[in-house]
């Protein structure tokens, strides 16, 4: 069944202005009328996009029926919510709550009721499960999330390319047509990723994947290569390039000392590991071949070029399987970006704190497929085809890091990660410009 669902646009002007050509132009934002409830008309929302941060979680709610006196609506909303009634409604009712449910009990009769709803400042937006008048359900079928898409967060970074990036990101080696979740690799379908090891002592230990972006740079996180937010001295780590397993037995690997390690100048790792992104760069260069390969850093043009609107990675790694052990031969995950909201709604604790600078995001089914421990560094990367909107199986493209693993949730019990939850990526989008600032220099 195909439910649609009304969304209008309304024009308010807030101010006029007259500019020296006598033209005049509307100053404001639109705002946008909806239909919470499917089949309900008599209950509408209005919203206004644009708003600050922390206020754009925010819609005022009609209910366009009279109502008697001793009349008792009942909401519940899928998240946290605070409601604070309308002059005309306040006048004529109370409002309370009790274990999430919310009550506005009439003293008067009143043609009408008016009233805002306010999200959380971590930018969620609440919407119906259920409202009840004198106990008949009015919203059976309500519509859940159809304003997420409005909220912008704060939005510090933009950049313009004028060019397609050429000769990155392209398979050198027959690879499998179809990406199933948790499905092994083969060896060059990823040439581009990276095993970091770390020097303990007599042991060499792999700690973190990584991302080739040019022959002498490596992407990862910034909590794989520094300790208490300081980079590890570049000598006791090494990089190799085109492995497959991780213990022995590859076709055709490099291994490369590092030369520095550059992590992000504000990484906080105490802060929910902001700015967790970071750069190896190599003493001697990659030599490309089958098994070697460079992806391309994620440009905003992209975006225009993808099959549909939403956005769908590839996270590979060695990481944790479900024994809990790390994986030998690498493992490779599909996953969609997903909004900040519905990945908050999921876990408002954990992620309503992590996701606070607009520089992460989350992707993941939560279904028990996930990147886990081991996969940090490694990239989420997105595949673009040459020819805009082309999503045939064969299409001719290249692979963009959009995401670096960063962090997920864990299990109560143990400190692994839960693949019930969503994952956490820096935002590679956020971070273009400081990534070629320390490449060029």
């Amino acid at each position: 069944m195909c439910i649609m669902l009304k969304l209008l646009v309304l024009f308010v002007v807030m101010t006029v202005c007259k500019a020296k050509e006598e033209t005049w132009a509307f100053v404001g934002n639109p705002l946008l009328a909806a239909y919470p409830c499917n089949g309900s008309d008599d209950i509408s929302l209005s919203y206004e996009p644009g708003l600050p941060p922390g206020e754009e979680n925010q819609y005022y709610l009609y209910i366009n029926k009279q109502v008697p006196v001793s009349t008792k609506i009942e909401m519940e909303f899928d998240s946290e919510a605070s409601i604070i009634l309308s002059e005309s409604t306040k006048s004529n009712a109370r409002i309370s709550s009790r274990n999430g449910v919310f009550t506005i009990r009439f003293f008067r009769e009143a043609d009408s009721v008016n009233f805002q709803v306010k999200g959380p400042k971590r930018g969620t937006i609440p919407y119906f499960k259920s409202l009840k008048i004198n106990t008949q359900e009015y919203c059976d079928e309500p519509n859940v999330g159809f304003l997420d898409r409005y909220i912008e967060g704060y939005q510090d970074t933009a950049a313009v390319s004028l060019s397609v990036p050429d000769g990155c990101g392209r398979r050198k080696v027959e690879h499998t047509e179809l990406i199933v979740a948790g499905q092994l690799s083969k060896p060059g379908d990823w040439p581009w990723h990276v095993a970091i090891y770390k020097r303990d002592r007599a042991n060499i230990k792999y700690i973190c994947g990584g991302t080739l972006i040019s022959k002498a740079v490596v992407l990862t996180a910034a909590h794989c290569v520094t300790l208490t937010g300081v980079p590890v001295v570049p000598e006791i780590l090494s990089v190799i390039l085109g492995k497959y397993n991780l213990i022995g037995g590859d076709l055709e690997t490099q291994e490369r000392e590092v030369l520095s390690v550059i992590a992000h100048e504000d990484f906080a790792p105490k802060r929910f590991l902001e700015n967790d992104i970071a750069l190896l760069k190599l003493k001697s260069e990659a030599t490309y071949s089958d098994y070697v390969q460079p992806a391309c850093i994620w440009y905003s043009q992209a975006y225009e070029r993808l099959p549909t609107n939403k956005v769908f990675g590839t996270v590979v790694g060695w990481g944790f399987d479900q024994t809990d052990t790390l994986s030998t031969q690498l493992q490779q995950s599909s996953m969609p970006k997903i909004s900040d909201a519905k990945c908050i709604k999921k876990n408002p604790l954990f992620y309503g704190n992590v996701l606070n600078n607009n520089k992460k995001f989350c992707a993941g089914y939560a279904n028990g497929t996930s990147a886990c421990n081991g996969d940090s560094g490694g990239g989420f990367v997105v595949f673009v085809p040459d020819t805009a909107k082309d999503d045939a199986p064969n299409a001719q493209g290249s692979w963009y890091v959009r995401g670096i693993v960063s962090m997920t949730a864990s299990r109560k019990d143990v400190a692994i990660c839960d693949p019930h939850q969503y994952v956490v990526f820096t935002d590679v989008a956020k971070y273009t410009g400081w990534i070629k600032r320390h490449m060029e220099n």
